[in-house]
C-alpha cells in the first residue's frame, strides 16, 4: 500500500512504479488505486485481482526455492527429532564428515514435522507409522521397548530381580511417544508382564525420549528404553537392560526426502550413509 516502499523493494524510483501502475490500468481497462493525499487505497476491482496475484508470485517463490535446493550445494539440511538426533544421529556424524568432508550438515532438532516439498530441507528422519504421502519413504529401523535404569540405582536402590519390584522404584516416561495408542507405554509393558502392583502411569515424565534416558542415566527411576536410541547408553554401561521381556514397537524410524531429491549426490550420500550406520 505504498508505492515509495515498492520502489524500495525493487530498487527503482517511485515514479517508475507508478508509471507501471498506470501502464497496467490502461491494459487491464480499470483504476486499480484510489490516490490520497498521503495514501493509497485499493478499488474493488484490485481487490478481486489481488489473491490470484499472490498466490501465482507465491508459487514462483516456491518453485525457485525448490530450485535452489536442488541446486548441490555444500550444505546438507537434515531434520530429525530431538531424541534421535542426541541418541544416535550426533554420536555418529563424525564419521559421515569424515566420508564426505566437502559436505557441510546443518541439523535442525525439532518434533515439528516440515514440509520436505518447501525446499528447505533436504532430508528428514521420522518416527512414525510410514505413511507420508507424495514424499519418498524409507525403513531406517525398528525398535523393541524394555525397562533399563542406571547401574548405580541397579545395585544401591531396592532389588529389581523381578517386574513386581517395580513398584518400589520411580517409573520415567516419555509423554511424546506415549501420545500414541501404537506406542508401547508401561501400563502395556507391565500388563504383558504380568504386573498389577505398580502404579502405571506414576512417576516422572518428560516430553522427549532423550530427556527419559539421561533421568534414568542421573538415577531417577527406571525408563521404558527403546532398542537402537538407548544403544550407545546400554554399550557403555551407563543403563542396564532389566527382564528379558520387551515389546515390539508398531512405529519406525523412516528416511524421507522429497521426489527427486535422492538424484543429488549429497542426499544420496546422506541416504547411504544412514542406511550402512543402521546396519551395524
Amino acid at each position: 500500500m505504498s508505492f515509495s516502499k515498492a520502489a524500495d523493494e525493487l530498487h527503482v524510483t517511485p515514479a517508475a512504479i507508478s508509471h507501471q501502475i498506470h501502464a497496467l490500468e490502461e491494459d487491464l481497462g480499470v483504476r486499480l488505486f484510489h490516490r490520497m493525499n498521503r495514501s493509497i487505497e485499493l478499488t474493488a476491482s484490485a481487490r478481486i485481482l489481488l489473491p490470484g496475484l499472490s498466490e501465482a508470485f507465491s508459487g514462483i517463490q516456491s518453485s525457485v526455492r525448490r530450485l535452489r535446493a536442488h541446486n548441490d550445494t555444500g550444505t546438507l539440511t537434515v531434520t530429525s527429532s530431538p531424541s534421535f538426533a542426541a541418541k544416535w544421529l550426533v554420536l555418529r556424524l563424525h564419521r559421515f564428515q569424515e566420508q564426505h568432508p566437502e559436505i557441510d550438515v546443518r541439523i535442525s532438532a525439532t518434533d515439528e514435522v516440515v514440509d520436505l516439498t518447501k525446499g528447505d530441507f533436504d532430508i528428514a528422519i521420522r518416527y512414525g507409522g510410514g505413511k507420508y504421502p507424495g514424499l519418498d519413504v524409507e525403513l531406517l529401523f525398528t525398535n523393541e521397548v524394555f525397562p533399563a535404569c542406571s547401574p548405580q540405582l541397579l545395585t544401591a536402590g531396592p532389588p529389581l530381580r523381578t517386574p513386581g519390584d517395580l513398584f518400589r522404584h520411580t517409573l520415567i516416561h516419555d509423554q511424546a511417544i506415549e501420545r500414541d495408542p501404537l506406542v508401547p507405554t508401561w501400563p502395556m509393558w507391565l500388563k504383558a508382564a504380568g504386573v498389577n502392583n505398580v502404579p502405571a502411569t506414576a512417576g516422572l515424565t518428560f516430553n522427549n525420549m532423550h530427556l527419559a534416558l539421561d533421568a534414568a542415566i542421573a538415577g531417577h527411576g527406571v525408563v521404558l528404553a527403546y532398542s537402537n536410541l538407548a544403544a550407545a547408553d546400554l554399550a557403555a554401561g551407563r543403563l542396564v537392560r532389566l527382564f528379558s521381556l520387551a515389546l515390539p514397537d508398531q512405529f519406525a524410524y523412516y528416511i524421507v526426502t522429497a521426489p527427486g531429491a535422492l538424484e543429488r549426490p549429497k542426499v544420496r550420500a546422506f541416504r547411504n550413509w544412514l542406511r550402512r550406520e543402521a546396519d551395524l
